[in-house]
């Protein structure tokens, strides 16, 4: 038995396949990603905690000598199992290593990939079928958001893509379709471009703000960052149905149609998430970056075509 097999042994640590299926549980409830396993951070105690470790097998030290340096090079015991099973995931490409997702987010963190993020939803009893609808980030999914972000602005842009098929739901067409979410959420700071609504649920670290379409999925728009809006549910669907528009300078306008409203219409208590917009100078919020702003390619399509005047 190798010395730090028999140092497992002794202070009776958890199997390293335990610790890969936690490692795949606290990533999925970590939206995807944790850091890496240094001293201090918050993820080593976290995990320790499920396995109770008591004192002793949390400070336990394996020393190994540098031969090239000649010293000695002490590492905590559970760091050192730690990393064994975050290695150990990635071999089996249910994760990708700090070295590759630093060239992809800038930063050094273990990322789930989409068969780690499929096996996480095993290990937690959550049906296939809810993938779609959570907010877990995949190695996958976060390159097709780059590139969507990073894409160069056009002068020229058309909204539609003439290519667009309804078609059987697949595997990559989803991950496109998350691709497209992520990037959006991500441009606007996961925050409602017209409220400011900005929260995350408490089980499983999904947005209460949804990847509008401008140009609807419908008409054929265009799955890209140009023909998006970050909105809350709400407002999503007051967009869609026409209460609202934006205008060039990215002015919210408010059709003029609420005026035959009930006064208690549009109300939650004393909030009236229609009205409030009436002020002509409001405007929605943007992203860091002009690059990525909608494009009035798409914003005047939508206000000539779904927009009550």
């Amino acid at each position: 038995m190798s010395y730090e097999g028999k140092m497992l042994e002794d202070f009776a640590m958890p199997t390293r396949k335990a610790v890969e299926q936690a490692l795949l549980k606290t990533l999925f409830k970590h939206n995807g990603v944790i850091k890496e396993f240094a001293t201090g951070e918050e993820i080593v105690s976290e995990i320790a905690d499920e396995f109770s470790l008591n004192k002793n097998q949390r400070t336990a030290v394996l020393e190994r000598i540098y031969h090239k340096e000649n010293r000695i090079v002490k590492t905590p015991l559970w760091h050192r199992l730690l990393y064994r099973a975050a290695d150990s995931l990635a071999k089996e490409k249910l994760v990708s290593k700090p070295t590759s997702t630093i060239l992809l987010t800038n930063k050094k963190e273990w990322m789930l990939t989409e068969n780690g993020f499929d096996e996480s939803l095993k290990l937690l009893s959550i049906p296939q079928s809810q993938k779609e609808f959570l907010q877990t980030k995949s190695y996958e999914v976060q390159k097709i958001a780059k590139k969507l972000i990073e894409t160069p602005r056009p002068e020229n842009y058309n909204p539609f893509d003439k290519e667009k098929k309804v078609v059987k739901v697949t595997r990559e067409s989803a991950i496109r379709i998350r691709g497209f979410r992520q990037a959006v959420i991500e441009a606007y700071d996961f925050k409602c471009a017209f409220c400011g609504l900005k929260i995350n649920s408490l089980k499983d670290m999904s947005w209460g703000v949804e990847a509008a379409h401008i140009v609807p999925h419908s008409e054929k728009g265009k799955d890209d960052i140009l023909n998006g809006l970050s909105l809350c549910r709400l407002h999503h669907w007051a967009f869609d149905a026409g209460w609202f528009a934006v205008e060039n300078n990215f002015t919210i306008q408010v059709s003029s149609k609420v005026n035959s409203l009930s006064s208690e219409f549009g109300k939650m208590g004393d909030y009236d998430f229609i009205r409030i917009f009436s002020n002509k100078k409001m405007k929605m919020l943007l992203p860091k970056s002009k690059e990525i702003y909608p494009h009035q390619s798409a914003i005047s399509w939508h206000r000539e075509n779904k927009f009550y005047h």
